[in-house]
This record gives C-alpha cells, structure tokens and sequence, in this order.
C-alpha cells in the first residue's frame, strides 16, 4: 500500500502571489505535457484520479497542490513544450515554472518527468539548468518504459545517467511505467527521503 495513498487535493493557482503560505516541505512534479507526468503521479499515490489526465496534451495548465500531511505536499506543475497553445499562455507558463522553481523555499525537490523514448529534450535541460543551481534534489522518471524493449531500456537508463553524471552530477534517475507499475518502490523511497518519511511504515501511521 502506497503511503501516500490518503493524499487530497489541496489547492490550485494560476499565480506565484496565490502560492500557499507554507512552512513545510514541497516536492513538485514537472514535464513536458503528455510526457506521463499525472499518469505518474496517479500510479504513486494509487489514485487512479488525483490528478487529471488527458490525451490531450497542454491540459494541466494550474499549479495544483495535493496534500500528504498539514506540512507535507506534491505539487504538479503545468506540462510544458506543447507547441498548440498560444505564446502568451506559454510565457506566462515559463515565468510561473522558472520562478517557482528558483525561488519557492518549500520546494525540497523536483521529480521530472521524461517519456523514456525521448529523454533529455532541449526543454528538460532548460528545467534543470533553472532548478539545478538551487543544489536541491532532482529524481528524473523515464515514463512510458513499457514502449520501449527491455535492453532499449536499459541502454537508456545507462545513457542518461552517464550524461547526468556528467552535466548535472546531482541528479538521479530511473526507468518507470504506469501502465505496468513498475518503478513505484524505487521513486517512493526517494519521494520518502526527501520528506523524511520511513517508506516501509504503514500508510495509515503516517497520513494525518
């Protein structure tokens, strides 16, 4: 059982000032639209409706807030890189990212979505060279895993991570599928350290 199964919905904003006055821990969610990012997030809470998701890309257009605790919450970003929507929306999508991302003090780490087929686009590097210098933590998820052969997955997991130790030394990153459930123990121990939450304790002794 997922110990962040009894997580809720908290709020949603479309404006850094309308950010929650918080004085606990955030971890945001962030990727390109349709990369898997509420597929995931849905797969690691085991609520298969937390967060919306769609076949339409660009749809997550709100910075929404899920509560784990009263001090604890996930937070989705809006997906980012979907050509159809319009320039105005899309600078204002950049400056909320970048800036809550470089700014937000709650935030304690960034898990980044990435569709295993094609990592490493130039807008997942533009989010890690904006959040990297920050010296928080980044976990990536190569999403979507279950499209590729074993052994293409596993020599791109091994290419990614050879580049991260290289350009972003303090990244982490594994494969990760919702439609098979794999990767959920791996991403939730990391999810669970960065809380400072034990992941072998039972969901109902750490959700309030």
């Amino acid at each position: 059982m997922s110990i962040f199964q009894n997580i809720n919905f908290y709020t949603s904003v479309n404006d850094l000032k309308c950010l929650p006055l918080s004085a606990g821990m955030e971890v945001a969610f962030a990727g390109r639209s349709n990369a898997g990012k509420s597929s995931a997030i849905n797969t690691l809470t085991n609520r298969g409706r937390l967060a919306y998701v769609s076949k339409t890309p660009g749809r997550t257009q709100l910075i929404n807030y899920f509560q784990l605790r009263e001090d604890l919450f996930l937070v989705d970003l809006p997906g980012y890189g979907y050509a159809k929507v319009p320039l105005a929306i899309r600078q204002h999508w950049e400056r909320l990212l970048s800036t809550y991302l470089q700014t937000r003090t709650a935030l304690s780490g960034l898990v980044l979505i990435m569709d295993a087929r094609h990592p490493l686009t130039p807008l997942d590097l533009k989010m890690l060279d904006w959040f990297v210098p920050t010296g928080k933590s980044v976990h990536i998820l190569l999403t979507k895993s279950d499209k590729l052969k074993r052994q293409q997955a596993i020599r791109t997991l091994s290419d990614v991570r050879m580049f991260l130790q290289r350009s972003y030394p303090q990244c982490t990153v594994q494969l990760f599928s919702s439609l098979h459930s794999k990767g959920i123990e791996e991403a939730t121990v990391i999810l669970c350290g960065w809380f400072g939450l034990d992941s072998n304790v039972a969901n109902e002794n750490v959700i309030l």
